[in-house]
């Protein structure tokens, strides 16, 4: 270990450094750009709600949710949602309709801002890094396959994805210290979640909650998904593959080649193997602890998926408090005492101010169309265009419909409820199975995930990296339409097959 970086991870607390040189740290740039994004939508929204009449469909609870009754649509008075308002809704989400989700999404970015600092400070993420590095450098891809296919089955089959966020924290600094950039690690992380999740098998979240509201046996169907979550499997993995190889050979063809430059000093191969090279015991004590935590966290996640009695809205706070308790008990094994270590995860926390601003900015545009009347408009337009067609043409407006609703409403359960007890009874009119009518949903639902800003997640999951929106999707547009493509010829192959039960 190189005296200068033996200095910088054995420096007893109270005599660091003060500069922050965190890699989770928002820059200027891409927080500007992100806020004319949202801002731009915001106003759209708001001239949405001026444009389209106003309606509403009534309501009932059953089994403690509130669900759509189809056939009961009217128009009503317009919702008189005076245009100051679109820009105080920023404001107006914390006591708002979704304010538990705005309180634990901006809990989750604090508590993982802090936890993460530490574990960067006190040289712990080197540790872990370093013994993945030195198992794996040979095997590289191998890993990149097993870690890709682990996300997408995960997401897939048991329904995590929020949980799975906070190890982009993890696998971003890894690919860097396998030689990829950025893109390579959030490729591995946030985009295998995200085809995971879209390309649904056993997803309670999603196919059990659509195949309730549609009258069909509980995962009936898996075995046409399960072909299409091999074929995603494939395209995602050859796809990040291809770039990596590209990256490896020449890697100032990275998007990110420059915003990397900063990180990638810490977390080159060399120096996280320099860094971590096992000779301060505290640091692989540190690095056990936290493992244990991760480990928990995983396997509560898991748990909340696979078991309905764990209340599966408590998994993403619960993952979020893991951290905090893995990366603040790291430091103390550190040896960071009180103050300092307080003064670390606070600065840590501080660093994800902006983007919890983000955060509000994105749930404004729902709470806009919302507070608008306009959402059951839509819907009950679409529907009437969807019970005039064919089953080919009715699976793919089922499709559209919910990739235009996911840029309002990212809950893939909320958008169940509203969309499947009109959609279902639909289908049977103009002769498309409800099994369809659910994979066309689930497609709309999931893969728009990773384009829309609106999403709070992909905003969290760039925010820890140095990765920007308008370079996210410059990156993703082609996997993304190639992913379009492939779920085109699956639903329209659905249809010929009369995909049922019925």
């Amino acid at each position: 270990m190189s005296s200068e970086m033996a200095a910088e991870l054995t420096m007893p607390a109270g005599s660091m450094e003060e500069k922050d040189d965190s890699m989770l740290k928002i820059g200027v740039k891409p927080f500007l750009t992100a806020f004319g994004i949202l801002l731009a939508l915001i106003i759209l929204s708001g001239f949405l709600t001026r444009w389209i009449p106003a309606g509403n469909y009534e309501r009932i609870f059953e089994g403690g949710r509130e669900k759509v009754v189809a056939d009961s649509f009217t128009y009503i008075d317009s919702a008189d949602y005076p245009v100051w308002r679109w820009f105080t809704s920023p404001v107006e989400v914390i006591w708002g309709d979704n304010w538990l989700m705005v309180l634990v999404l901006s809990l989750f970015m604090i508590f993982l801002g802090g936890s993460f600092t530490v574990l960067e400070k006190g040289g712990v993420m080197q540790e872990l890094l370093a013994v993945a590095v030195r198992k794996f450098k040979d095997r590289k891809y191998t890993l990149m396959a097993v870690m890709i296919f682990a996300m997408m089955f995960l997401a897939a089959f048991v329904g995590v994805y929020e949980g799975l966020v906070p190890l982009i924290v993890i696998i971003v600094p890894l690919s860097l210290a396998l030689g990829w950039d950025s893109l390579t690690g959030l490729g591995m992380s946030l985009l295998a979640l995200s085809f995971g999740f879209a390309a649904a098998v056993t997803n309670p979240f999603t196919i059990a909650v659509a195949q309730q509201l549609s009258g069909l046996p509980l995962f009936s169907g898996a075995w046409f998904r399960i072909v299409f979550f091999i074929a995603i499997y494939f395209l995602c993995f050859f796809a990040v593959r291809k770039y990596a190889l590209k990256i490896e050979k020449n890697p100032e063809l990275s998007p990110v080649y420059e915003a990397d430059l900063a990180v990638k000093n810490k977390f080159s191969p060399e120096k996280v193997l320099e860094a971590g090279s096992g000779s301060n015991p505290a640091q692989v004590k540190a690095a056990l602890f936290f493992g244990i935590c991760l480990g928990i966290a995983i396997v509560f996640m898991i748990l909340a998926g696979l078991i309905p009695a764990l209340p599966s809205d408590a998994a993403f706070p619960a993952v979020a408090l893991l951290f905090l308790i893995g990366g603040a008990g790291a430091g103390v094994i550190i040896g960071y005492k009180g103050k300092e270590l307080l003064k670390i995860l606070i600065s840590g926390a501080m660093n994800m101010l902006p983007g919890i601003v983000l955060i509000l900015m994105a749930m404004s545009v729902p709470h806009i169309m919302t507070r608008g009347k306009v959402m059951d408009t839509i819907l009950f337009h679409a529907s009437e265009i969807i019970s005039g067609t064919n089953p080919y043409l009715a699976a793919f407006y089922i499709y559209l419909l919910t990739l235009f609703l996911n840029f309002f409403i990212s809950s893939a359960s909320a958008k169940a409820f509203l969309v499947m007890p009109i959609i279902a009874p639909l289908a049977d009119l103009v002769g498309l199975t409800r099994q369809t009518a659910v994979f066309a949903f689930d497609l709309g639902d999931g893969f728009s995930n990773m384009i829309f800003p609106t999403n709070a997640l992909l905003l969290i999951g760039l925010s820890f990296t140095v990765v920007s929106y308008p370079k996210w999707m410059k990156w993703t547009w082609k996997m993304q339409l190639s992913i379009a493509l492939l779920s085109m010829v699956f639903l329209m192959l659905a249809v010929g097959i009369g995909f049922g039960p019925f």
